[in-house]
This record gives C-alpha cells, structure tokens and sequence, in this order.
C-alpha cells in the first residue's frame, strides 16, 4: 500500500542550525532515499520551497482569491514527502522514523498517511 509521509519542518529551528548541520541532513536524506531506493519501496519525494514564497488561491463568494504566503499561521509548515509503497502501515512509520532531520529536536515531525488514490499522466 501507497504511504505519503509528510515531512513538517519549524522554520525557527530551522533557522538554528550551521551550514554544516543543515549539509549533514542533505547528505543523510541522500543516503536514506538509497536505502529506500534499493528496497524498492521508494515511489519518489519532493522538498518544498521556502513559505514565504507560497500563493493561496481559495474561494470568497464563490470566485477564487488568490493571496500571498503560506496556507495558514502556523509553528510548522510543510517541508516536503516521500512517497513510499510498502507491505504494512508500520513499515511506513518504520522509514519515517529514519527519516534524517528527526535528529534535531524540533525540528521535524512526520505525518505517516495512507494513499486513497493517485494518478499520473498515464490515464
């Protein structure tokens, strides 16, 4: 079964850490999709752009409202996913839990959620 696991990052904490500490997580995650690569349970992953480069459309009346910024205020915005297709839901927070930034207190937490359904430009 498909998992997303959505990578939270605070940015304060962010923020924190040296260049080298934030290398070292870049180099971690390197690792870490090799090692899901080679499971084969790796469908792909994408890391987001900072927040403050965000656009919001929503609904106001019924027209779509386009905005700046991020979703909402929030400790927490959202960094990035693994997409990941493996036998149980305890695998999937298996490979969550290795995921390299859990290292840094506060800095990330990982929502482990089950894929309904997907579509590509296959259909």
């Amino acid at each position: 079964m498909k998992y997303m696991l959505l990578i939270h990052v605070n940015p304060a904490v962010m923020a924190t850490l040296t260049d080298e500490e934030r290398s070292a997580i870049g180099d971690a995650h390197g690792e870490f999709i090799k090692t899901i690569q080679e499971s084969g349970e790796m469908i792909g992953t994408q890391a987001l752009g900072d927040p403050a480069e965000s656009t919001v459309v929503s609904a106001a009346g019924g027209v779509p409202v386009v905005t700046d910024g991020p979703f909402s205020e929030a400790k927490e915005v959202m960094g990035g996913y693994y997409l990941v297709d493996v036998a149980s839901k305890e695998r999937a927070i298996e490979i969550a839990k290795a995921i390299p930034d859990l290292k840094h207190d506060g800095l990330t937490s990982m929502e482990v959620r089950p894929v309904v359904f997907s579509a590509g430009t296959d259909l």
